[in-house]
């Protein structure tokens, strides 16, 4: 099999699959529990918490784990709502978010916030102008992903956060980092929130967590005990949280060196469709090289994503009747955005995974050219 779509879920690293089996074997106790068990496990999940906190110059406090990038993204979007609604109900968000913050925006317009999408230019870059034209006393929050999961497109967060404090101090600044880190350098400290999530950086499924300053007030969207942790009153799930911690370790060590190394196996996938009749390379000078996005002007994306999985080659595409919504954002083009296909790499990734793709690729695509007589 030759694996391509690392941007939908990376496969554990054996180091944090060695940790999440130790932590699981030897630390029985809940977190929370009063007994010698628990002690034990809390002594670990505040190392452990501390270490990650310590990764990105951040307080311990400031991390509320979750269970993904999606609760996250609930936590922080709908959270901010509701502590917020008595001083304004506006939330602005880019085009080139995930669906699940679009999903979350509906409901919040649902129950009476206005919704407003800032502009992005041909590059996919967000519209500093229109950002600070969107900008009013009643904006309560921003969310702009730090990296497109489509596309490929990095945003100058300090920058926007510039924009945004400068406009209105008191609006607070949200990004989708789930697709950014591992892959590029973050800074925290140019965010008020940020959504992780393990199974994006060779971690396990299931556990995630939301980077929250400490000024930042959130009202809580579930209620259990009294104990820690007061945003989501649950037993912590150590071996998840542990080994979330390692795999963040190791994903982001080397981050330079493994752009380059996925940059030169980008290029060439993009050498070799650049010229080829009937393909778009849908990719800005913002692309971060982890994601290749290409569009079909004759055959939709799902027949030839299927075609390719029937080689054991595993891609990702977007079904007959979606809609990429970066694409369309980027390019203004509807048929264009209804076939897209997106090829993600990693550091994994070989140099022959790559030869024997585009050999099957070619070989298979000139055949379903010619089957519909293009």
């Amino acid at each position: 099999m030759i694996y391509l779509d690392y941007e939908d879920a990376t496969p554990m690293s054996l180091e944090a699959i060695d940790t999440y089996v130790k932590v699981a074997k030897d630390y029985i106790g809940n977190v929370s529990a009063n007994n010698k068990e628990g002690e034990k496990s809390k002594k670990l999940f505040l190392e452990t918490t501390k270490e990650l906190a310590n990764m990105f110059n951040i307080l311990d406090s400031e991390i509320i784990y979750t269970n993904g990038g999606i609760e996250a993204n609930n936590m922080a979007l709908v959270g901010v709502a509701m502590e917020n609604h008595k001083r304004g109900k506006h939330i602005i968000v880019s085009r080139l978010e995930q669906s699940s913050t679009y999903k979350i925006c509906d409901y919040l317009a649902s129950i009476g916030f206005e919704i407003s999408y800032v502009k992005n230019d041909e590059e996919g870059l967000i519209s500093f102008d229109d950002l600070r034209n969107l900008i009013r006393e009643d904006t309560i929050l921003v969310s702009i992903c730090a990296v497109n999961g489509s596309v490929g497109v990095r945003q100058p967060l300090k920058m926007l956060r510039q924009i945004i404090k400068k406009v209105n101090e008191h609006t607070i600044f949200h990004s989708d980092l789930t697709d950014a880190l591992g892959k590029t350098i973050i800074n925290f400290r140019d965010i008020d929130l940020g959504s992780v999530s393990a199974d994006k950086v060779y971690g396990p499924k299931g556990i995630g967590f939301l980077y929250k300053n400490s000024l930042v007030k959130m009202t809580p969207l579930t209620y259990g005990n009294n104990k820690y942790p007061q945003y989501k009153p649950d037993n912590l799930p150590l071996p998840l949280i542990v080994s979330m911690k390692e795999a963040i370790k190791n994903s982001i060590k080397d981050l330079d060196k493994k752009e380059r190394y996925i940059n030169l196996l980008n290029e060439r996938i993009v050498s070799k469709l650049s010229n080829i009749d009937g393909i778009k390379i849908n990719k800005t000078k913002y692309s971060i090289p982890h994601i290749l996005n290409i569009s079909f002007d004759k055959i939709s994306s799902e027949t030839v994503c299927n075609t390719l999985g029937n080689k054991d080659i595993l891609v990702s595409c977007n079904s007959k009747e979606e809609i990429s919504s970066a694409v369309m954002a980027i390019y203004n083009d509807l048929e264009r955005s209804k076939r897209t296909l997106r090829i993600s790499l990693s550091h994994l990734t070989t140099v022959l995974e790559i030869n024997r793709f585009l050999e099957i690729f070619l070989v298979e695509y000139n055949n379903l050219i010619n089957l519909i007589g293009g």
